[in-house]
């Protein structure tokens, strides 16, 4: 049985307050019916924007659940954190920043984790310039260099949306009764039980050897990655989980998986620096049973 388009219980709508590439906010009404529409505790180890989440709590599919939200990126899961527990002074130091929005200060603002005392700011200004430079930045992209400094040009933006209330406001009430922590996907092994539904959107397998965008951490996230995790699916299915993996539509994931139910799913691709080169790409769904 998988999850109804129709679902009665709708509640307060919560969106991801940070855009994030490979994002699942304009594919998630095609994942959802390939979902379980009963599980136990929900899990989702690569959160990025977290819009998977957001749209099973819309629905009320998470309502009396525990939620257990995580990923490496520490930058991005502090600013769940701040969103989860200070929001109204997260929203006044984004308004601060909205004000002071120019090219300089973009660049001023991104030029901060290059400084030995980066750890030092307190979570809130760290959360805020994290949610500036992801509204201000070009296409939303998150990318780090080999030293883990942030490195995306500003974007050309003219009304950036920076200090979004009712956005932030929604998202924390959201994200009162999750588990959020910055760790590595394997970390799940740790929580997961019997019952319980694991999402997985790692970064992609790459479509060819210029089409990587797995510069998410300084560490990269490559083949070796892509095996560890299909390791950590399979334990996962061995103890009785119901999961599901977003991936690239290539030969080596379809191999991996080939034991595993893999559907097709369209996706828009719209980071691409020719027009051309964007479009309808197919991308593969892996689920472990189908429900």
């Amino acid at each position: 049985m998988t999850i109804s388009l129709q679902h009665k219980h709708f509640v307060k709508s919560c969106s991801p307050f940070i855009k994030w590439v490979g994002g699942k906010r304009g594919l998630v009404s095609r994942l959802l019916p390939l979902f379980p529409s009963e599980f136990e505790n929900y899990h989702e180890p690569f959160l990025g924007g977290g819009a998977v989440f957001f749209e099973l709590y819309n629905r009320g599919l998470l309502k009396d659940k525990k939620v257990f939200l995580s990923d490496i990126n520490d930058e991005l899961i502090n600013a769940y954190l701040q969103v989860k527990e200070n929001p109204t002074k997260l929203i006044s130091e984004l308004k601060k920043h909205k004000q002071e929005h120019s090219k300089d200060f973009y660049y001023l603002t991104r030029s901060l984790d290059r400084e030995a005392n980066f750890k030092k700011i307190s979570p809130i200004k760290r959360a805020a310039r994290f949610i500036y430079l992801n509204k201000t930045c070009f296409n939303g992209l998150y990318r780090v260099n080999s030293n883990g400094y942030f490195n995306v040009p500003m974007g050309s933006y003219k009304n950036p949306n920076i200090a979004d209330e009712e956005v932030i406001f929604n998202a924390s009430e959201a994200l009162q009764n999750a588990t959020i922590k910055c760790q590595s996907f394997t970390n799940v092994l740790k929580d997961a039980k019997s019952g319980d539904f694991v999402y997985f959107d790692p970064p992609y397998y790459p479509l060819s050897k210029t089409a990587s965008f797995t510069a998410y951490s300084k560490d990269g996230f490559f083949e070796a990655e892509q095996i560890k995790l299909f390791e950590v699916s399979r334990e996962l299915s061995a103890r009785g989980c119901k999961v599901a993996q977003s991936n690239s539509d290539t030969e080596f994931i379809n191999n991996l998986y080939k034991d595993f139910d893999i559907n097709i799913v369209m996706m828009n691709r719209f980071i691409n620096s020719k027009s051309d080169g964007r479009g309808k790409i197919k991308e593969v769904l892996v689920r472990n049973n189908k429900w």
